[in-house]
């Protein structure tokens, strides 16, 4: 499986973007998908993470309310919706999978990793 991050940009805090994780492989549509995200100098985080068939979804608490992760599994692809953006949400973002079954939210467990999409938010 590769993944292919797109969709980051430079926007000004309260705007809007959206990104993309497009994936190759056949089996993509039975994996539950995760995005993280790095801030310079800081750990890696989980952002949003979403089931295989998209009916379940888990956010951190920092983005709750403002991001929405859905995903298309007849185009491969998993989405990051991210409203009111703010400065602190300035990070590259990544996206992973599949979730592993344990320690989901520890980005150690993942096998597949997207490049990386930067998004910069200024104020």
């Amino acid at each position: 499986v590769q993944l292919q991050a797109s969709g980051g940009g430079v926007v000004q805090a309260g705007d809007s973007l959206r990104l993309s994780c497009a994936a190759s492989g056949r089996t993509f549509s039975s994996y539950a998908m995760t995005w993280f995200r790095q801030a310079p100098g800081k750990e890696r985080e989980l952002v949003a993470s979403i089931s295989w068939g998209g009916g379940s979804t888990y956010y951190a608490d920092s983005v709750k309310g403002r991001f929405t992760i859905s995903r298309d599994n007849a185009k491969n692809t998993v989405y990051l919706q991210m409203n009111s953006l703010k400065p602190e949400d300035t990070a590259v973002y990544y996206c992973a999978g599949p979730r592993p079954t344990t320690h989901w939210t520890r980005p150690d467990g993942y096998d597949y990793w997207g490049q990386g999409t930067l998004v910069t938010v200024s104020s």
